[in-house]
């Protein structure tokens, strides 16, 4: 199998990386608009060459690891040059859009899925091996794919030993929204609460391991989260919703001295990492 990806940053490099590895992986090339990223993919060793759009159209497997706005664009270009047998795979961190952009006459050559991994650093250098293992993809709307291209999803993560999750691409975004893009969203707006206070180089003098956890996802790409935002909007305003009303609950309690209701949304917030641990 020759697998094509377009996007050599993060997601793309380090998949690279790893499906080279796979014993019924021939060939893995990539593509990239950005130069540095090509030599630096290259040097890296995170394909095995950068080639042109139409090689990459010829592999049997292309991977899509590209900004959601880019995802759209690219696979409507896609239409009428696709072999029946080519597996488009989209990594978009939203779905619904993406899976509603696909012309008719090649949707059952795509699969939508969304690996949940990933790390605040992006670019080809900040690749590493290991990124997808044991971690959750899910697969959306896999019905309106073709039955080849299904198994040739399945097959291609786990041999990535990935955990494999089946969903509505509307569903996936609601839960995407309060799990990842939320926290993204808060994070960048911690990061800009402290760097607009007038002594914020004495603030960050302090800054330990809460405050660096918390403002980590700040570090990401902001022109990937701003597709990311504007593709899943509606969702994500209501997480942000919802977190603002759980938020003003707990300041007013601090406000008025209602120390055992603080008490009690500490210890219900606590319980999370309970189901997290399974």
């Amino acid at each position: 199998m020759t697998i094509g990806i377009i996007g050599l940053g993060l997601m793309g490099g380090s998949l690279g990386l790893d499906l080279r590895k796979l014993p019924f992986v021939k060939r893995v090339v990539g593509a990239d608009h950005n130069p540095q990223h090509r030599e630096t993919a290259v040097g890296l060793g995170l394909v095995d060459a950068v080639v042109d759009e139409e090689e990459i159209l010829g592999c049997d497997a292309i991977f899509l690891a590209i900004p959601v706005d880019a995802i759209v664009a690219v696979i409507r270009s896609m239409e009428g040059r696709l072999r029946p047998e080519t597996t488009v795979i989209d990594l978009g961190s939203t779905k619904a859009k993406i899976a509603a952009s696909i012309p008719p006459s090649i949707r059952k050559n795509v699969v939508t899925a969304h690996p949940m991994t990933g790390t605040e650093n992006f670019g080809p250098q900040a690749a590493v091996s290991g990124l997808y293992k044991d971690k959750v993809v899910v697969l959306c709307d896999m019905e309106d794919s073709g039955q080849l291209q299904q198994e040739t999803a399945v097959r291609l993560f786990s041999g990535l030993f990935m955990r494999l999750h089946y969903m509505r691409a509307s569903e996936h975004d609601r839960h995407a929204a309060f799990i990842s893009h939320m926290p993204h969203a808060i994070s960048y707006s911690l990061a800009n609460t402290v760097m607009h206070q007038e002594d914020k180089y004495s603030i960050l003098a302090l800054a330990a391991g809460g405050f660096r956890s918390m403002s980590r996802l700040a570090k990401s790409s902001p022109v990937m989260w701003e597709d990311v935002f504007r593709q899943n909007k509606e969702h994500l305003l209501e997480a942000i919703s919802l977190f603002e009303d759980e938020l003003t609950s707990m300041k007013k309690a601090i406000k008025h001295d209602r120390w055992d209701e603080v008490h009690e949304r500490l210890a219900a917030g606590q319980k999370l990492h309970d189901i997290l641990k399974d």
